[in-house]
């Protein structure tokens, strides 16, 4: 049986979208080869092979074949182009306007027509041939593979320039070629730098305990199981368990928030965190692209391999494009018998700004969310997301804070509350049940003394008993303490869908405590806020009893069923899609990862460290902030929107332009500086994604 392995290989030289298509196409076909992903940002190829039958040599001869190439190491920084900023940015800008106001300027005053007269054809010739030596280059090497780029129609009008004796109009053509490409790279740069910035922030190196010794060693050294070594102000290089020590640890790598963590002793930390304050000693339980960190720039890279509707209409649309110009163009000239407005038909259109109008936009969104703590698997995602009109809820770790906690203390016969509480902590002080730990957390949280019970006893399915200061004290429900006196108020809290503990001294009831799996304080506002972005249905599944259910789903006006296992909730998330809507799940990634697979957008909160919550999701919160469900579904419908009028735009301006071009007004002079117009379009509108709050 064949052998499937996983190869990952860099790739270097694609500036657009269409680069990165022709790469893929070469790789993929290879025998031996049983998928592949070509990723522009990360500059790389994914690939799936039978390493049997086909390796890294024959790889790296298909790339090269397609005009790229396979470095024989990653390169360790990001091209100075990466680090172009809006300053850099408007300079390109400035520079490109001056170059189109001295063609406009030119064309006007017929100076080309001089220069094309004083200037002999060969020469011309010649310096058209030297400057589009690599745009020329190119487009032969397609050719040979029978495929068709946006810049085989320009090079074809640069021929058609020089065939009719316009050697600078050939020149000017090539002059906007070359800014078009250096247009097209800084576009994907930009889109590359969400990742390369993610990168950087994961450490290179780690300080382990090697013998009784501390040694520093390249991060691919450091195995799972080793004792890691943290000093203030360092980046923890692991995901592990903190074994000694004390810090405080910014987690914003992570998750996104900047408010720093007290880590301890059981503690577990995560890679490209910082310790800020303190040092740890930790114990490697994954490292490299095994951790958390690792798993987001993967998630990141991959991200616009998963195409949607609207990147595979543009992807189809380019497909048909080329051609239809080059119909245009023939049309132009078997009509005008004009051999420069045909040149002119040829030069203007451009499918780059077509295959850049959705990738671009998605992946700076993408990038741009994973620093909020927001890690989106795809455009898809986002494009179903912007569509989305059901939002279905887990409870328990989802909406409520998943442990109980204590929310009411009822003293009866004469006793304070906190005398009940304190009492009530002490018998329980013991106790394993997760009811047990509320009552003690909150004697804790409101300063109360927790005494040492003399006798204490655990009593199966009813509570438990033990000595407190001479008295008998009983804690448990109705089975092990009977207090008549508090049946209206034991009604009324039960109503709500909590838990009560009967607290008695000596067999005569002093209290009544009330524990629920409280609501997290940020949901009701962000479920209204859903509901003014336009989702119509909001509706709780639980595994949790009817009465829970009604009282949690009053407190946020939505629907709800109760009594559901896993299965039960993937039944409905398939009812609601069934009946054509566009469904979002969201739940904590455990239990509910059947369901989040099954949705057209499955959400996980607090899916730091969390295999199961990272795989199952195709959206995953870092922390657990419900702000971020409405800001991500604000993110969506803002991208959707960036990317519809980046095709918009590009539609109306190549259209325009053809039919400029077609009648003769738009010389091929012109036409070459046009083209390269909606690229910076496009650069311009996505990179507004890249600022998003």
């Amino acid at each position: 049986m064949a052998r499937t392995q996983v190869l990952e290989v860099p790739v270097q030289g694609m500036d657009c979208a269409e680069c990165a298509l022709h790469v893929q196409q070469a790789i993929a076909k290879l025998p031996g080869v049983e998928a592949v992903n070509v990723l522009l940002a990360a500059e790389k190829a994914v690939i799936r092979l039978d390493p049997e039958r086909v390796g890294l040599p024959a790889i790296r001869d298909a790339v090269e074949s397609a005009g790229y190439s396979v470095p024989e190491a990653a390169a360790s920084a990001a091209p100075p182009l990466a680090a172009l900023n809006r300053q850099m940015t408007a300079l390109l800008a400035v520079v490109f306007a001056v170059v189109l106001a001295v063609v406009v300027v030119g064309e006007w005053l017929g100076l080309f027509d001089r220069l094309n007269e004083l200037v002999p054809l060969p020469v011309g010739v010649a310096l058209v041939a030297a400057g589009g030596f690599p745009v020329f280059r190119n487009v032969a090497r397609a050719a040979l593979r029978r495929q068709i780029t946006s810049h085989t129609l320009m090079t074809v009008g640069a021929v058609a320039a020089l065939l009719v004796g316009q050697w600078v109009a050939a020149a000017i053509v090539v002059v906007f070629m070359r800014v078009g490409d250096y247009v097209e790279r800084f576009t994907a740069e930009r889109a590359r730098r969400a990742v390369r910035e993610l990168t950087a922030l994961a450490p290179q190196a780690a300080r382990v305990e090697r013998d009784g010794v501390e040694v520093e060693v390249p991060l691919a050294e450091v195995r799972p199981g080793d004792i890691v070594v943290v000093r203030p102000g360092e980046k923890i290089p692991v995901d592990g368990e903190v074994v000694a020590g004390h810090a405080t640890v910014d987690q914003a790598a992570i998750t996104g928030e900047s408010m720093p963590v007290e880590v301890a002793a059981g503690s577990h930390v995560f890679a490209a965190t910082v310790a800020t304050l303190g040092s740890l000693r930790v114990r490697a339980l994954r490292v490299g692209a095994d951790t958390t960190f690792g798993r987001v720039i993967k998630m990141v890279e991959e991200a616009e391999a998963h195409r949607g509707e609207v990147q595979r209409l543009a992807d189809k649309f380019s497909g048909y494009y080329l051609p239809l110009v080059a119909g245009v163009a023939a049309l132009t000239f078997l009509i005008s018998r004009n051999a420069l407005a045909t040149a002119a038909v040829l030069v203007v259109a451009c499918s780059c700004s077509f295959a850049l109008a959705t990738p671009v936009a998605m992946l700076a969104s993408i990038g741009a969310s994973a620093k909020r703590g927001l890690l989106i698997k795809g455009g898809k995602y986002l494009e179903a997301l912007a569509r989305a009109d059901v939002v279905l809820l887990d409870k328990t770790g989802t909406l409520t804070l998943g442990q109980p906690q204590i929310t009411d203390v009822v003293p009866l016969n004469g006793r304070s509350a906190s005398e009940v509480l304190a009492l009530a902590a002490t018998a329980e002080r013991y106790s394993e049940h997760p009811l047990a730990e509320a009552v003690r957390r909150a004697a804790r949280d409101q300063g109360l003394r927790i005494a040492e019970p003399e006798h204490f006893e655990a009593i199966p399915g009813m509570g438990v008993r033990a000595q407190v200061n001479g008295s008998q004290v009983s804690v448990g429900n109705r089975r092990l303490v009977s207090a008549p006196e508090a049946a209206a108020v034991a009604q009324a809290l039960e109503a709500q869908g909590k838990t009560l503990l009967f607290v008695a001294a000596d067999g005569a009831p002093v209290g009544v405590l009330a524990a629920a799996d409280t609501l997290r304080a940020e949901v009701p506002a962000a479920v209204a806020e859903l509901r003014r972005l336009g989702v119509q249905h909001v509706e709780l599944l639980t595994g949790d009893h009817e009465r829970t259910a009604a009282a949690l789903a009053g407190q946020l006006g939505v629907r709800y069923r109760a009594n559901l296992l896993p299965e039960h909730k993937i039944e409905v998330v398939k009812d609601y899609q069934a009946r054509g809507h566009v469904v979002v799940m969201v739940g904590d990634g455990v239990n509910d990862a059947p369901a989040l697979a099954q949705a057209d957008v499955g959400i996980a909160m607090g899916a730091a460290g969390a295999d199961v919550a990272i795989e199952a999701a195709h959206i995953a919160l870092m922390r657990e902030d419900w702000r971020l469900i409405p800001a991500v579904f604000r993110t969506a419908r803002r991208t959707m929107g960036v990317v519809k009028l980046n095709i918009a735009f590009t539609a109306v301006y190549n259209l325009l332009g053809l039919t400029l071009a077609a009648f003769g007004v738009l010389p091929p002079t012109l036409a070459a500086a046009a083209q390269s117009l909606p690229d910076l379009g496009i650069l311009a509108n996505s990179a507004r994604l890249l600022r998003q709050g």
